[in-house]
């Protein structure tokens, strides 16, 4: 069961508060999670989801779309937020995932999984305006849960899901880095900057590029018969 999505905020009332968790601790549900992804727009490497429980008895000051932070906060919350949260799950869905599904369903997916296996499991949900159910299907899901527009901006419990999928992805891109070191992945982080793309076009794509994007799309032409490098 879905829940309608409330109207887009101004940029102005953009406030990350427990507000929504509250309307949903008011209707007698106690376990409300967040989920979130982060590398939807990525050229390069997994797309990281993440959901969260958090504990209304142990606030974490400062928690905030993950955009809006510095990576050395984000690093400092992320340590914060899987010591005291109730449960937490982070789960990654590889570029070739994304290149058989499409970035939107592999979006779903990965909150899917990630909220499916938090233990305990939560009475609701609250997603980055994702729908969790696809429409015209006859079975829905399982969980209630309210698809909220600009959430990780809104609720910090989307907010705290956020963080995590955003470090657990950076973490996992600077690994990367090491192992193709000719697309400066530990500074763009897989996103198609001007110096991503100009060593797309000067050694191809290799194993972690997305090749249903058209940047990586355009170097598997003929005119540049690439076989995947290291």
């Amino acid at each position: 069961m879905v829940q309608t999505m409330p109207p887009s905020p101004s940029s102005s009332e953009f406030r990350c508060t427990w507000k929504l968790e509250k309307q949903v601790f008011q209707a007698g549900c106690r376990l409300v999670a967040g989920c979130d992804e982060a590398g939807r727009g990525a050229l390069l490497g997994p797309l990281y989801a993440a959901a969260v429980i958090l504990d209304p008895a142990k606030p974490i000051l400062g928690v905030d779309d993950s955009k809006k932070l510095t990576p050395s906060r984000r690093e400092s919350l992320f340590r914060e937020i899987t010591e005291k949260a109730i449960a937490f799950k982070v789960v990654s869905v590889c570029a070739a995932e994304v290149d058989a599904i499409n970035i939107y369903e592999a979006s779903r997916q990965g909150m899917i999984r990630a909220v499916l296996a938090l233990v305990p499991a939560p009475e609701f949900v609250l997603t980055d305006a994702m729908p969790l159910e696809v429409s015209g299907q006859a079975a829905g899901f399982p969980i209630p849960y309210r698809a909220v527009v600009h959430g990780d901006a809104l609720s910090v419990s989307i907010a705290a899901a956020s963080i995590l999928a955003k470090v657990a992805r950076d973490t996992h891109l600077r690994e990367l880095d090491r192992l193709y070191p000719k697309y400066g992945l530990a500074t763009n982080m897989g996103y198609g900057t001007a110096v991503h793309l100009e060593a797309l076009a000067a050694h191809g794509p290799c194993a972690e590029h997305r090749k249903s994007y058209q940047p990586v799309m355009d170097c598997l032409l003929p005119l540049f018969p690439f076989s995947e490098t290291t």
